[in-house]
């Protein structure tokens, strides 16, 4: 029984002496830990003199510069169709026929009328000219006074009427002429030719459908004939970039069925209105303003097809020979200061919303990290234009020091003023300097 008893508070002994030796080991470790000092690892470039190309990105559709929706103007069946989607026709072409019978039979309705109005005007013309006859017969006798005052107005009378009989019937002439002209035209509508030398890129119909005319509303839509000689790219850009932009610039396309491929494009037109389009989230909702460029294809393939995908990098501006460094290696700090201060009026409970948003505001500064004897170093910048890889340094950088350029949580928060670094110096990225 004793010797059990040893045992256990032998075990027992172990146990806690173990326990406590663990607890001397973590308290050791965490006062020496605490006591090293932080060594923070980053990558380093040397600051490089560039060409510096800044650009604009923006999607979109590559669409033809010229094309032509042809929508019927006559109402009927189709009994003709000579093209289909993807032929090439030429200006005057013949591309379809619509019955023609109705348009016909109306065409010699009025031709019939107005050859009977010509034949009245005819007879008209001769009791006209009779009429004139008898009144100067009678202006002469009347002047050797062989006939009264009433014979001269009576004969001048007839005359008149015979006049206006025929004017009435000249303009009855006129308006089935006019009838004809049109009936002409409707039947004319029947023929539907190309407009311009080009592709059938849209047909809508199919021989033997029935379409309606322009009348109050608009016709049915037929086809589309494109001129593919001349592609745009028509592309959305956001509306802090679009003051960035100038006719003329150079641009480089990326379809996306082109993948292998980058074709030269130039800015041939600047949007004036706003394309809005909504961006909702869960907590807010908001308005993406957008302008509409179009970049003129300068080589475009034969193959290009209208409402194909594309990506555009626009440039904008070019600065050569200038200080370039990574453009990771710009970040935006504040002091330690709030960004917005507390209300003064904090008994009443009041808080005035134009105070707090505008009273002792700290604006976030550029700032690089500069190693000096692996000792992090704050230099306030002022930047220029940036690629994508590269950014400009107006001021603040001499050409000779080591910039910090990774990793981003490094620059973004880890690095301070005066903070040991241990660098390694980055294979440059970006392409050879310029």
């Amino acid at each position: 029984m004793a010797n059990g008893k040893r045992k256990n508070s032998r075990k027992k002994l172990f146990i806690f002496g173990g326990i406590a030796l663990v607890l001397l080991l973590i308290i050791v470790l965490f006062m020496f830990n605490s006591n090293k000092e932080n060594i923070i690892s980053v990558q380093t470039d040397k600051i490089q003199k560039r060409d510096i190309t800044q650009i604009v990105s923006a999607t979109g559709k590559i669409n033809p510069d010229f094309e032509v929706k042809i929508a019927a103007e006559a109402t009927g069946e189709i009994v003709q169709l000579n093209v289909k989607e993807g032929d090439r026709v030429k200006k005057g072409q013949l591309l379809l026929k619509i019955k023609p019978e109705t348009y016909i039979a109306q065409r010699n309705s009025a031709l019939a009328n107005l050859q009977a109005y010509k034949s009245n005007l005819s007879n008209n013309k001769v009791a006209m000219d009779q009429a004139l006859v008898d009144l100067n017969r009678t202006k002469s006798l009347y002047e050797k006074k062989l006939v009264a005052d009433a014979d001269l107005e009576a004969a001048n009378a007839k005359y008149q009427s015979a006049k206006g009989s025929y004017e009435a019937q000249a303009s009855a002439v006129q308006q089935a002429e006019a009838t004809v002209k049109e009936a002409e035209e409707n039947l004319n509508k029947t023929n539907v030719y190309s407009p311009l030398n080009g592709v059938v890129t849209s047909l809508k119909i199919q021989l033997s459908e029935r379409v309606l005319g322009s009348g109050y509303s608009s016709g049915t839509e037929l086809l589309t004939v494109s001129d593919l000689t001349v592609m745009d790219a028509k592309v959305d850009v956001d509306e802090n970039d679009v003051v960035l932009l100038a006719i003329g610039d150079t641009a480089r396309i990326k379809i996306d069925a082109y993948s292998d491929r980058q074709f030269n494009a130039v800015v041939t037109e600047i949007g004036n209105s706003a394309s809005s389009s909504s961006s909702t989230s869960t907590s807010s909702q908001d308005q993406v303003v957008n302008y509409q460029v179009k970049l003129r294809l300068v080589d475009p393939d034969k193959g290009i097809r209208s409402g194909m995908s594309c990506d555009a990098k626009i440039e904008t501006m070019t600065h050569r020979n200038v200080l370039a460094i990574p453009i990771q290696s710009v970040t935006a700090r504040t002091d330690s200061k709030p960004m917005f201060s507390e209300p003064d009026n904090k008994e009443s409970g009041v808080t005035d919303s134009r105070q707090k948003n505008t009273k002792n505001v700290v604006k976030p500064k550029e700032i690089v990290f500069v190693i000096q004897n692996n000792v992090a170093k704050v230099v306030e910048v002022k930047t220029g234009i940036s690629d994508d890889s590269f950014i400009e340094i107006v001021s603040g950088l001499n050409g000779d020091e080591d910039v910090v350029s990774g990793p981003y949580k490094a620059i973004s928060k880890d690095l301070e003023n005066g903070s040991k670094v241990f660098a390694q110096a980055k294979q440059q990225m970006g392409g050879p300097k310029k």
